[in-house]
């Protein structure tokens, strides 16, 4: 498998070959269990990277600033600082805040907008999961019909002339899994940090929605 590779990116870089001719070699050596492989694997970075463009906007330090002073303002019932700081705020945290100025901060209505955002903090998180589940499975089925296909190449010769040819196929074989382990990996840790980050976003609502209703007791002078 290592030979394999090592093979296909020596010839790359050395051999004159442009990129679109080594991934071809890869789906040659690998089998048509690649062609989903590398869909997958094109989807992953497409994900990840919309998902790090996202998350950088929503809590990033600009973001968090603004945050803190929308918590303050929500906790004094400033309810004009709060339309003053969510003015083109599209984050969750200014649409939770907006719909709580606007349509007041009892449980019913908090419980619905932060439940409105988990969709936008959530996104992709299952999409990823399931590459991250699939692209191993993918490679251990093409190194499993790559080696039913050396062997019925063995079984099929009455004298091998050649043991490199099945060697050769058992090692292209392997190349599957190895191609699906890294695509699970590059999702993986990833995916983990996004849920992390998502985590920690609906904490953030959550302080949102308490200072809101405080902000609201104080001006109806309710103190129970």
């Amino acid at each position: 498998m290592i030979a394999v590779t090592a093979d296909v990116v020596a010839q790359g870089a050395g051999g004159g070959i442009g990129w679109t001719d080594s991934v071809g070699m890869l789906l040659t050596r690998g089998g048509y269990v690649m062609i989903p492989l590398m869909l997958l694997s094109v989807v992953s970075i497409a994900l990840i990277v919309e998902r790090l463009i996202f998350w950088i906007a929503v809590n990033g330090k600009t973001s968090l600033r603004r945050l803190a002073r929308l918590n303050q303002a929500l906790r004094t019932g400033d309810s004009a600082l709060v339309r003053g700081l969510m003015t083109d705020d599209g984050t969750p945290y200014g649409c939770v805040a907006r719909r709580l100025v606007e349509e007041g901060a009892n449980d019913a209505v908090a419980l619905e907008v932060v439940e409105d955002q988990r969709g936008r903090l959530d996104r992709y998180l299952v999409t990823m999961s399931t590459i991250i589940t699939a692209a191993p499975l993918l490679g251990i089925l093409g190194t499993v019909l790559g080696i039913i296909q050396s062997f019925e190449l063995l079984g099929g010769q009455s004298t091998l002339t050649d043991p490199t040819e099945v060697a050769g196929g058992i090692a292209a074989a392997l190349l599957t899994t190895a191609f699906g382990l890294i695509v699970a990996l590059v999702t993986l840790f990833p995916y983990m940090s996004f849920r992390g980050q998502s985590n920690r976003a609906m904490g953030r609502l959550e302080a949102l929605v308490a200072a809101a209703q405080e902000g609201q007791r104080r001006q109806t002078g309710d103190t129970s």
